[in-house]
């Protein structure tokens, strides 16, 4: 039998109302779907199991802890990442996916820049999030003499070698601009395909602006130009 050649991780905390459907519907694409739960409440690594998922439960909170966490276990060639929150489109796997196994990239995104976004506006929270997005990219940009239009989303592929050699540090969703500077640093090539962003089915974000917008700025300050720091 061919091993799977592609393992999806979703990093979770209560997310019982859709993780079963999103479990489901990747295991059509591959036998490999962990969901890295932070010690969710409601049951959603009990759901995420009964659907079929490999669960590994995380003590610490956090987006980019729950992701440090599972990199050691990976043992596929390559690893896509997820939302639980049904605001991924997982039909456009295989297109993340594909710039990786024609070995044209070594860490693919998906852009809501340029596949567009049901939940960047009709708020000034969510004004505030795309306005702080677009400075973060635009300094990346700049830095590496690239055009990217989107550092934020937590929807990309990457060869599990390439992931490993990041040495990964933030435990929040800075880690998705983490991956993305720390990929250019290296001289690893990034690409990037066209995904909508679609309004997540249950809840509101989890992400707090006030909370977290000066970690945005350090981690950018810290990576963009003091790439020896790790």
């Amino acid at each position: 039998m061919t091993p799977p050649l592609f393992t999806i991780v979703i990093p979770t905390r209560n997310e019982a109302e859709t993780i079963q459907e999103m479990v489901t519907c990747c295991l059509r694409l591959t036998p490999q779907v962990w969901v890295v739960d932070s010690l969710s409440k409601d049951g959603t690594p009990e759901l995420a199991a009964v659907a079929g998922a490999r669960v590994i439960p995380v003590t610490a909170m956090g987006k980019g802890a729950a992701i440090r966490a599972v990199i050691p276990l990976l043992e596929t060639e390559l690893v896509l990442f997820m939302d639980a929150d049904g605001s991924h489109d997982v039909a456009d796997i295989p297109k993340l996916l594909a710039p990786l196994i024609a070995g044209q990239a070594d860490h693919v995104q998906a852009s809501r820049l340029t596949g567009g976004s049901s939940e960047l506006h009709g708020s000034f929270q969510e004004f505030f999030r795309l306005a702080g997005s677009a400075f973060i990219t635009a300094c990346i940009n700049k830095r590496f003499r690239v055009t990217i239009s989107d550092s934020q989303n937590g929807f990309r592929a990457m060869r599990v070698a390439i992931l490993k050699d990041l040495n990964l540090q933030e435990e929040i969703t800075t880690i998705e601009q983490e991956m993305v500077i720390k990929t250019l640093h290296k001289g690893y090539r990034l690409a990037e395909i066209p995904s909508h962003e679609h309004a997540r089915i249950f809840g509101v974000s989890k992400i707090k602006l006030s909370h977290v917008w000066l970690r945005y700025g350090y981690v950018l300050i810290r990576d963009l130009f003091l790439p020896g720091h790790s």
